[in-house]
């Protein structure tokens, strides 16, 4: 009887030992491959898919992965300012925003999210949504790799192009298409400080049709940037929408000059 208890114990500790091995080796082999690999669809986009479609409503993902130097330099200065403040000096867990959360709760006060950009960068490519402990032990396992594989520009344009932005609606290049009937690099500094206002609940708030509310927080997120860029804190990650307007520029000036010559010679 101890001999089959000691077997059983025995080839159940092999399974359990073999599963973690796997899950260890294959969770950092996708991280690593993530680090160059463009994130292309997520677990959440087929969440909301299948949500959709029992709603009765029209599935849909609307995405399109754009690389970072193809965003405007003010999305990433905005989501800092709205979502996360100490990005660029944590270690992909802002300990006080956790601290201040968990007291507000205690006290009895509306909890409130205090997850870091690496946090839902972790979640939203690797993990479902949720508040398991089980979810939160996974999210702080991916956080910790991705900051020291990825880096943070890398989980800055991994976050741009996987967070959720609408119904339906995930990154910045699909919204900015949508929503603003621009590319992303053209997004403006009131643009990307509005996209950056709808990300605590995206299904909620529409950066097509902005609220009362939306147009202050976005105030709020602009002053935060301007903030950023005064204390030189700010990433200036991204292309300078200025530059693209720029380059147009000078085609005109030469078709205008084609023009005067024309004119000159008649």
């Amino acid at each position: 009887m101890f001999k089959d208890v000691k077997y059983i114990w025995n080839r159940l500790w092999i399974w359990v030992r073999n599963i973690l091995i796997f899950f260890f080796v294959s969770s950092i082999l996708a991280v690593i491959a993530f680090k160059w690999v463009p994130v292309y669809r997520t677990p959440l986009m087929y969440i909301r898919y299948c949500e959709q479609y029992i709603d009765g409503k029209d599935p849909r993902i609307k995405h399109q992965w754009v690389d970072l130097d193809q965003i405007s330099k003010h999305m990433p200065a905005a989501v800092i300012s709205s979502e996360d403040a100490h990005f660029m000096e944590h270690n992909g867990f802002d300990e006080k925003a956790i601290l201040q959360a968990r007291l507000v709760a205690l006290e009895g006060g509306k909890e409130r999210g205090a997850s870091s950009i690496s946090q839902q960068t972790a979640k939203n490519v690797f993990l479902w949504q949720g508040h398991s402990w089980v979810r939160k032990g996974l999210e702080a396992y991916f956080t910790f790799l991705i900051e020291k594989i990825w880096g943070k520009e890398r989980i800055m344009e991994v976050y741009l192009n996987s967070i959720e932005m609408g119904d339906g609606i995930y990154g910045v290049q699909a919204c900015a298409n949508e929503n603003f009937h621009k590319t992303a690099s053209e997004l403006t500094q009131r643009d990307a400080a509005l996209i950056a206002a709808t990300l605590p609940n995206p299904l909620k708030f529409d950066s097509a049709n902005p609220s009362k509310y939306m147009e202050k927080r976005r105030k709020a997120i602009i002053a935060g940037m301007n903030y950023l860029r005064a204390n030189k804190k700010d990433p200036e990650w991204g292309i300078d929408p200025t530059t693209i307007k720029s380059k147009a520029a000078p085609q005109e000036e030469k078709k205008s000059s084609k023009k005067k010559s024309k004119n000159k010679k008649r």
